[in-house]
């Protein structure tokens, strides 16, 4: 049997909860937890926290520790769509249906987002509304337009909307 190990993360928008085995990160998501260091921690959780500290900092807007997800064949298409989507970017639900080739799946693309356990490194805080408002984010909406925020501050592109 794999052994899965828990850290918690102190971000600066709230505890984030990482848990992995040996080799693989399996879930990022917030918690209601209170900080608390965690002794036993395999070197990719090690990896995820440094990374997420370099993302909250500024310096990282791509993930290469080894993760592993797991979900139906749909939820797996829609999660690949999402991190194409450029950093500091969005894309709608409607968008993301379409490039999986399922142009009226856009509420199982909504529904894939919220079964999504790799907060950020999935980053299902970029797909928004059609109508360029932002619409449900497990983290709390906040989260997701401080993580928006955030990225369009440290953007090189120099696209920046107006969603807020």
């Amino acid at each position: 049997m794999t052994k899965l190990y828990k850290q918690l993360y102190q971000s600066p928008i709230g505890t984030i909860e990482i848990l992995g085995t040996d080799e693989h990160i399996t879930s990022i998501l917030f918690v209601d937890e209170e900080y608390q260091a965690n002794d036993e921690c395999p070197r990719v959780l090690e990896d995820c926290k440094v990374q997420l500290d370099e993302y909250f900092q500024g310096k990282r807007s791509e993930f290469t520790f080894s993760y592993l997800f797991g979900g139906t064949d749909f939820q797996k298409k829609v999660w690949g769509a999402l991190t194409e989507i450029p950093y500091a970017e969005t894309a709608s639900y409607k968008e993301i249906a379409l490039s999986i080739g399922n142009d009226r799946s856009s509420r199982g693309v909504g529904s894939a987002n919220g079964k999504n356990r790799l907060s950020i490194v999935i980053p299902c805080h970029r797909v928004i509304g059609s109508n360029g408002k932002l619409t449900g984010y497990a983290g709390g909406l906040w989260r997701k337009e401080w993580l928006l925020r955030h990225e369009r501050s440290l953007s090189k592109t120099g696209v920046h909307y107006d969603i807020f």
